[in-house]
């Protein structure tokens, strides 16, 4: 199955660390931020964990709920979140789906044979509160993700769908943002009366 960009998320129910997952019925009516790791008990995983939960209010703050998963038992997962928090110097409150059976991890494409058959590679799925996948980004496992560019994606797509603008590149909040060229110049400047940049026809930009 291939997942593209603007599809309605897969639903499924599994078992986590917080009970069992119906996946559309947990997002809601928010956000979600939905991510693989390879194995519990690693470096980078229990970095990239610890950073999630050190994040939590910046997550609730936009209304995105973070979602963990890997191959490993909810036995392990139970047990690893203590580390987490320890090294971390964090408390890990979201759930992390346990899928032994690998039946989930098929499912959203998080298993690559060129990494390994058995474990997940480091995906994400960013999914607005339709269940629609707005963003998806993959790294290998011995990279950690960043993020600073997932909260700033999720700022991106969350003003995007407000304001109906678009971002440019490298763009941060507060910076400014560009007018779609499906907005007409009269209806930007009724749209927009804070002013708009005409850099070429193509090309404008202005600030919300």
């Amino acid at each position: 199955m291939s997942l593209h960009l603007g599809s309605i998320v897969p639903n499924f129910t599994a078992q986590s660390t917080k009970g069992t997952i119906q996946f559309h019925s947990w997002i809601g009516d928010s956000w979600a931020f939905f991510f693989s790791h390879p194995a519990d008990f690693t470096p980078v995983c229990t970095t990239e964990m610890g950073r999630t939960a050190q994040l939590s209010d910046e997550f609730a703050a936009r209304n995105v709920k973070p979602i963990g998963l890997s191959t490993d038992s909810l036995q392990d997962h139970d047990k690893w979140i203590g580390d987490v928090n320890d090294t971390q110097n964090t408390t890990l409150n979201f759930p992390i789906i346990a899928d032994r059976e690998m039946m989930i991890a098929e499912l959203f494409g998080m298993i690559h044979s060129g990494e390994s058959t058995k474990q997940t590679v480091r995906s994400v799925f960013i999914i607005d509160p339709n269940k629609k996948i707005r963003l998806t980004m993959t790294y290998p496992m011995n990279v950690g993700r960043n993020f600073d560019e997932i909260l700033r994606v999720i700022d991106a797509l969350q003003l995007a769908d407000k304001h109906t603008i678009a971002t440019p590149a490298d763009w941060v909040p507060g910076e400014q943002v560009i007018i779609p060229l499906s907005v007409s110049d009269e209806k930007a400047k009724e749209k927009f009366p804070q002013g708009i940049e005409t850099i070429r026809p193509y090309l404008r930009t202005t600030t919300v």
